[in-house]
This record gives C-alpha cells, sequence and structure tokens, in this order.
C-alpha cells in the first residue's frame, strides 16, 4: 500500500472526529484492542487514535497470533476491527494475517472468539468507513453521552 493511499485513510479518521464536539472525556483507565490489516498503519494510528478518543489505552494487532494472545492475555472496554479488516469481509476474502486456527473465519467467527475469550459484555464494533471509526469506537466506550456499548456489534 502506498504512502499517499495510508496518508488518505489516516486523514479520513481523522474526519471523523470533526463532528464529534468535546472531546474531553478521560478514557485513560479503558483499554482497546484494534484488529486490523496493515502494520505501518496500525502503528501510525497508535500515534494519534489515543488523544481522540480520551488517551484510551491502545494496542493493536496485525496478525491472529498477536491477535489471540492479547485476547487472552487482559480484559478490554472494547474490541476494534479496522476499516481493512472489514472490507476484506464484506469483500468475502479472508482478513490478511490469519493464522491455522481462524483459515476462512469471517467476522462472524472472529467475533464468537472474541466474545468467547471477552465475554459479551465487551462491544465488537468495526466499520469499512475510516471517517466512521472515531464516533463508532467512541460510542462503543461510552463517549459523548452514548451508552456504553451503543455500537456493540459489528454488521456482520
Amino acid at each position: 500500500m502506498s504512502r499517499d493511499s495510508r496518508d488518505r485513510m489516516l486523514d479520513e479518521l481523522k474526519q471523523g472526529v470533526a463532528g464529534e464536539g468535546g472531546m474531553t472525556d478521560d478514557m485513560s483507565h479503558k483499554k482497546i484492542l484494534v484488529r486490523g490489516c496493515d502494520p505501518v498503519m496500525a502503528e501510525r494510528s497508535k500515534g494519534f487514535l489515543p488523544p481522540l478518543l480520551g488517551n484510551v489505552q491502545m494496542q493493536a494487532a496485525t496478525d491472529d497470533d498477536t491477535f489471540f494472545h492479547l485476547l487472552e492475555e487482559q480484559k478490554y472496554d472494547a474490541v476494534v476491527f479496522a476499516p481493512g479488516a472489514v472490507r476484506h469481509n464484506a469483500a468475502k476474502n479472508p482478513i490478511p494475517g490469519g493464522n491455522k486456527q481462524s483459515a476462512g473465519w469471517s467476522l462472524k467467527e472472529y467475533s464468537a472468539y472474541v466474545e468467547s475469550k471477552q465475554g459479551k459484555d465487551v462491544p465488537i464494533v468495526g466499520s469499512g468507513e475510516e471517517r466512521e471509526m472515531v464516533p463508532v469506537i467512541r460510542g462503543a466506550l461510552g463517549m459523548d453521552g452514548v451508552e456504553k456499548g451503543a455500537h456493540r456489534k459489528l454488521e456482520l
């Protein structure tokens, strides 16, 4: 993926904040886990997403070995599927970074796995549109006066 494409995607992520109003919620005690498919985008997003989400603690995984390990290691306040993963799923393609266990999985199977490791109370969210990600995650965390988990499930 080219730098220009990644820059465009990051700009769209930031555009999702424009209509969000006051960004004063302190979420530094909250933890999110993001499953993406592009290691460069994952690294870059760790630099700007947490401040847009009230300084939430964020971990990212771009392969299932890491993702599954992190799911077992600790409890998260939300598990997020990045736009690329959601788009791969919508196109009926495997999400890059899979392993033997997850071969052939769609987001339906990923969501069931996350729920089995994290519990039914942990929001599992995502969007295929970068500009929707910040509002979706903020809703999952109960920010901006939205009931926690308002964006509870992915559209599968």
